[in-house]
């Protein structure tokens, strides 16, 4: 196994590791108790990158995999998420400055303190400013489902939020409880007005905006991690 690395790099969905491997042709990806992975050099530096795959749960488990096995000084996790319609545009990529896991049911005690448990803010102040790419610093709220038109109303007022995901909260929480650096970035692939989603029944549609937001973080990439290098 490899250990040591700088940085792990964590996909979820199937369609973003996808677009992620056609850039990383000379890779052998191994096979993991959750997905493909494989370790490169990208302009110097060492990064493992893991296809976690989709939903809390294997985005909670693999980041604790990838900690475990490789050891990295930092996590980063490049995605995709679903935009607010009138707060966000398609194509934008969120900075995620704190991340929230909203579908937290808690009827015992206290629901905000539930939630709160499970929300993070992970330290940005690294960044340089200009970022290495054009970037909106919000929150990112997750869940295991698509956005519903009918929670976004409630997710803006509460939150703040202009976009949602399936992985970044659990993400961010494991990274936090192993004291490890986070970045999160997630391109918006979508709208989801009070009508329903563009990429909702059009898998396709999601396909091909997650090629473009994938090649773009391909692209900059090598100025994150260097940004990163200089923080720690």
């Amino acid at each position: 196994m490899n250990k040591n690395i700088e940085t792990a790099i964590l996909i979820s969905a199937r369609a973003e590791w996808k677009a992620l491997c056609i850039h990383f042709p000379e890779c052998e990806p191994e096979t993991t108790p959750y997905g493909a992975c494989f370790t490169t050099s990208i302009e110097g530096h060492k990064v493992s990158f893991l296809h976690g795959g989709w939903g809390k749960v294997a985005a909670a488990a693999s980041t604790q995999y990838a900690i475990d096995r490789w050891h990295p000084q930092r996590v980063i996790n490049l995605g995709t998420c679903g935009g607010f319609a009138g707060q966000v545009e398609r194509g934008a990529v969120i900075l995620a400055e704190k991340t929230v896991i909203y579908d937290i049911i808690e009827q015992m005690t206290d629901q905000d303190n539930a939630i709160a448990h499970y929300t993070c803010n992970p330290d940005l102040s690294w960044v340089p400013d200009p970022p290495p790419q054009p970037v909106i610093r919000k929150t990112l709220v997750s869940a295991d489902r698509d956005i519903r038109p009918e929670d976004i109303p409630h997710l803006i007022e509460k939150f703040n939020a202009p976009a949602g995901d399936w992985e970044s909260g659990a993400i961010a929480w494991v990274a936090k409880r192993n004291n490890l650096p986070c970045l999160i970035l997630r391109g918006v692939s979508d709208l989801i007005d009070p009508k329903g989603g563009e990429a909702y029944g059009n898998y396709a549609f999601f396909e091909e905006q997650t090629r473009l937001i994938m090649d773009e973080f391909i692209q900059v990439l090598p100025t994150w991690l260097a940004a990163f290098e200089k923080a720690v």
